[in-house]
């Protein structure tokens, strides 16, 4: 899953971010709620970790936004604010979840697990197609051809921002923000790389050249 932690604590920030993504799962982190608005506009994330105490705009006004925005995302509330009142009105907002901080990680990843379980029943009718490439949004399952592609967190994420954007130019900018975001070096190659190896694996079997460069500007995936 690629999932959003929105806390303004930094060192608990980056723990769970780092616990995440020893899972297998790809976290960013927002230190704010308007931050995590930003982020999310993107509408590229599986999961929210909404914290209620930000600076600026609280975790409340966050989901109050996103219901304005029509954003669907899923959120998780993890929060020391423990008055059942509170519980009861992030809840009444929005969130599927509220978990009390502080709290065991164990059980975080579990309630994460149970929302993928939850899931599972839909994702497979949530599909994504262009030509012979269909991805399975939720189950982060790729199939070319009808064969099963094993990609990585980061490939699916890019895939994803692609085949969303079937057509059009994606610019290497728009890449860094909404699939690294504050994780990426502008000075790497880290991009062209992740690229190479995504345009390899889904040109091994059906199609092939799907994913076109468009130099000087960025890559698009062809909408045939």
């Amino acid at each position: 899953m690629k999932i959003l932690v929105i806390e303004d604590e930094r060192k608990l920030a980056r723990f769970i971010k780092q616990g995440l993504e020893q899972q297998g799962h790809v976290a960013d982190l927002a230190f704010s709620g308007s931050e995590g608005l930003n982020y999310l506009a993107g509408g590229l994330y599986d999961l929210v970790l909404l914290d209620l105490m930000l600076p600026g705009q609280t975790g409340f006004e966050v989901l109050k936004n996103l219901q304005a925005f029509g954003l669907t995302v899923p959120v998780m509330i993890l929060s020391a604010l423990s008055d059942p009142e509170k519980v009861v009105q992030g809840l009444d907002l929005g969130a599927i979840d509220y978990l009390r901080k502080p709290f065991d990680f164990g059980e975080l990843l579990a309630r994460i697990r149970v929302l993928q379980r939850k899931t599972q029943t839909t994702a497979d009718s949530i599909i994504l197609r262009v030509a012979d490439l269909e991805i399975r949004l939720v189950s982060h399952e790729v199939l070319k051809a009808g064969k099963k592609l094993d990609l990585t967190n980061r490939e699916f994420a890019l895939l994803e921002l692609l085949i969303r954007r079937a057509g059009m130019l994606v610019t290497k900018n728009e890449i860094a923000e909404k699939v690294w975001s504050v994780d990426y070096d502008m000075g790497s190659n880290v991009i062209e790389v992740h690229i190479y190896q995504l345009r390899k694996k889904i040109d091994a079997v059906g199609i092939s050249g799907l994913i076109e460069t468009l130099v000087g500007r960025g890559y698009r995936l062809k909408s045939l």
